[in-house]
């Protein structure tokens, strides 16, 4: 049954933007609740972000998805920005209020744990420490849904030293930076390894990473989605850890934008997921 009675649209804005599955996920939904309205790609070039974003209300929109390269940029561009989307340092959904204001948002904190959740329900923070590879913009957004899940204590490792180092002392708490030569040694009593770089992408070079001293009962998880099982999941199923790919934190992230925009939380089914895996082959 349909919350809205008129016509919505949403989309995503990035460049370039024709790789997204997210017009998959959200028209998916809006099938399925039988809303009025659509979900669209948005292919904006930086240097004409600000004019973009601010046609939102003009053209109807209820709000947008943000993607590489503007996640960052927009931060400067929108009329709010949620205490969540300010802590990571990133906007990932754009919600257009009834006067036009422009909010940012984050969801992919919420999107990753409840990855986690989804496919491994006895995951619980108070498990142990997490190590955390990478100190880029998902990185950010991992560590704090990690943080405030209570994750006592997590090792974030980056080849770059400097960025690992003014990200553990700009989030501080339990995080703490590790040098890249010592990121084989760190996994040693880990309860979680999460993987935040694009290195196992198809196309990149593969995350070089040795579990050897990872405990067994840790979970290993990867953001990337192409291909589903990383040369590092798999290194990792092979020796007995449980696993969990990233198109579930792709899914998970979309349910809280759709529900800011559409009034509806919707729920990442199989059905929906084997739609999106239907689309990741190479």
């Amino acid at each position: 049954m349909a919350i809205e009675t008129h016509y919505k649209l949403a989309g995503v804005m990035g460049w370039p933007v024709a790789h997204s599955r997210s017009p998959v996920i959200h028209n998916h939904w809006i099938a399925e609740h039988g809303l009025r309205g659509a979900y669209v790609l948005l292919p904006v070039q930086p240097d004409q972000l600000a004019q973009a974003l601010r046609a939102l209300p003009v053209l109807g929109f209820a709000g947008c998805n943000l993607t590489i390269p503007h996640k960052v940029a927009a931060l400067d561009l929108v009329d709010r920005v949620d205490p969540l989307a300010r802590r990571i340092g990133a906007i990932n959904t754009i919600v257009v209020e009834a006067d036009g204001t422009l909010v940012g948002r984050n969801t992919d904190s919420f999107g990753y744990i409840q990855s986690l959740l989804q496919s491994q329900p006895d995951w619980r923070a108070t498990h142990g420490p997490a190590v955390v590879v990478g100190a880029g913009g998902a990185s950010r957004a991992v560590i704090v849904g990690l943080m405030d899940q209570g994750v006592p204590e997590i090792r974030l490792t980056n080849r770059s030293w400097a960025k690992a180092h003014d990200l553990a002392q700009e989030f501080g708490g339990p995080v703490q930076a590790v040098p890249w030569t010592e990121r084989h040694a760190t996994l040693a009593g880990a309860a979680l390894l999460v993987n935040t770089t694009n290195q196992g992408m198809h196309g990149e070079l593969e995350l070089d990473l040795c579990l050897d001293d990872l405990p067994t009962h840790a979970l290993v998880s990867d953001i990337i989605y192409v291909p589903l099982e990383t040369p590092l999941l798999a290194a990792a199923r092979q020796r007995g850890n449980s696993t969990v790919d990233g198109l579930g934190m792709l899914l998970h992230q979309a349910r809280a934008a759709f529900e800011a925009w559409f009034g509806v939380l919707p729920a990442a089914t199989p059905t929906l997921r084997a739609k999106v895996q239907a689309t990741l082959i190479p």
